[in-house]
């Protein structure tokens, strides 16, 4: 149940607020010291801290509750304290607010504003609590899996990505072709590294060839190899990837612009390990794991005729799915750190239009609009100016057509008399999107 510690000296004030905070179903403790209170908080989970300014007769220094505020906030450095005073001149208060205090009111105070203080402190705490959790477990998760698998320190933060590298070291022990499949840029080769880093052909060779660089009549001769004066320009034989792979993984990347021959080629590879070099009749035998990628649909390739069915049914045995970054909004902002190597620092504007960019590109695009960033920032702080983000201009001008103005936000606190939560809603707002903008205007919790 949410609960608000009262610690005040006066009997009475701690009894009319627990009244107060009682009738809107919100459980009171009561201390009447700085010690008692201290050990109460040793004791009990305590939400919201509403804590007077002096306990001794006949002191109005505030000097007390300074030392009281402070002993709090080194106990509890993320426990939201609202400050209570009747005499304590106002620039205490106020340096206190500035060290962290979430709010301090004057005695008597309005009921209504105090309870809407406490509900908004409340909310914005529970809220805290739920971000605080989210990310340690999206850490611990992190770390086990750091400390599991090899992951050729592959920089994440995402549970999208996450399932993704679980999947793909799950698996990696296995024998069975593996299809990675997601848009361009995702970074699909990293995920085949990751696999082969944690097979059983480990120790081997791991092979990349780019489908779909190569002109379709070299794809077989570069896959299978070829004997001297097998095509023009063959002067002598040479190695195909499958030989240079063979007791370790072939990745080929971008499966999709493989040639019908090839395909076929392929499939007999996959099912008997055997093949010939272009030009030549001896067969080779090469024992290799497969993982290819692909960014094109194969089902509806099959359907046009231009990709063998069999042959997807052979290399996609098991799926990985690599989500686009537009997917892995928790994954930008630690690559985009990664990127920038300590070069600059990102402004808040700069953060805030990574994160609000759609990123089409995917990884790719963030790590050349980081190095063309990081070249002209010159070692100031990085602006969104200087990440040349397309469409970022009509993006945000898109984005401020819904924002509402500092009058709505207003009007829509006093309406809810000024629980965060209520004017939210109207707003069509969540809590966190109305605390940015508030933020932003400069209005208090307590409108």
């Amino acid at each position: 149940m949410r609960t608000v510690l009262i610690i005040d000296d006066n009997p009475a004030v701690g009894e009319a607020l627990s009244l107060a905070l009682s009738l809107n179903e919100i459980r009171p403790l009561t201390a009447l010291t700085p010690d008692e209170g201290l050990a109460l908080l040793q004791r009990e989970a305590v939400d919201v801290v509403i804590q007077d300014m002096n306990f001794t007769a006949d002191t109005t220094s505030g000097e007390e509750g300074v030392a009281l505020f402070r002993a709090i906030r080194e106990r509890h450095p993320d426990l939201p304290v609202i400050l209570l005073t009747a005499w304590t001149h106002l620039e205490t208060a106020v340096e206190l607010v500035k060290a962290g205090a979430a709010d301090y009111l004057a005695k008597p105070w309005d009921d209504n504003k105090l309870l809407a203080t406490v509900e908004n402190l409340l909310e914005l705490s529970e809220s805290t609590r739920e971000v605080s959790r989210s990310r340690r477990e999206r850490r611990q998760r992190r770390e086990q899996l750091q400390g599991k698998y090899e992951l050729d320190g592959l920089v994440f933060a995402s549970e999208a990505m996450a399932r993704t590298l679980d999947l793909a070291c799950q698996i990696a022990r296995s024998d069975v072709p593996v299809l990675i499949t997601g848009p361009n840029g995702t970074g699909k080769e990293r995920i085949a590294a990751i696999v082969h880093a944690n097979s059983a052909v480990k120790r081997g060779p791991f092979v990349a060839v780019n489908c779909g660089a190569l002109p379709g009549e070299l794809i077989e001769a570069e896959l299978f190899g070829a004997e001297a004066g097998a095509y023009t320009g063959a002067n002598k034989a040479r190695e195909g990837r499958f030989e240079l792979a063979d007791g370790g993984t072939l990745f080929l990347d971008e499966i999709g612009n493989l040639p019908l021959p090839g395909q076929m080629k392929l499939l007999r590879v996959l099912e008997t390990g055997q093949f010939e070099r272009l030009g030549s009749g001896k067969t080779r035998q090469a024992k290799v794991r497969v993982l290819s990628a692909t960014n094109a649909d194969l089902k509806a390739m099959i359907q046009a005729g231009t990709f063998r069915e069999d042959l997807y049914y052979r290399l996609n045995v098991i799926e990985v799915n690599l989500p686009p970054l537009s997917e892995r909004n928790d994954d930008i902002l630690p690559l985009a750190e990664f990127f920038l190597d300590g070069r600059a620092e990102f402004g808040d504007a700069a953060r805030e239009a990574l994160l609000g960019y759609p990123w089409p590109g995917n990884v790719r695009e963030l790590k050349n609009a980081i190095e063309r960033a990081a070249l002209l920032a010159g070692g100031h702080p990085i602006t969104p100016e200087l990440l040349n983000l397309p469409q970022h201009a009509a993006t945000a001008a898109a984005r401020n057509l819904d924002e509402p103005s500092r009058e709505a936000v207003e009007t829509a606190l006093h309406k809810a008399d000024g629980v965060v939560s209520r004017a939210a809603q109207s707003l069509g707002l969540s809590r966190q999107a109305l605390y940015r903008r508030m933020e932003r205007y400069g209005l208090a919790t307590t409108a």
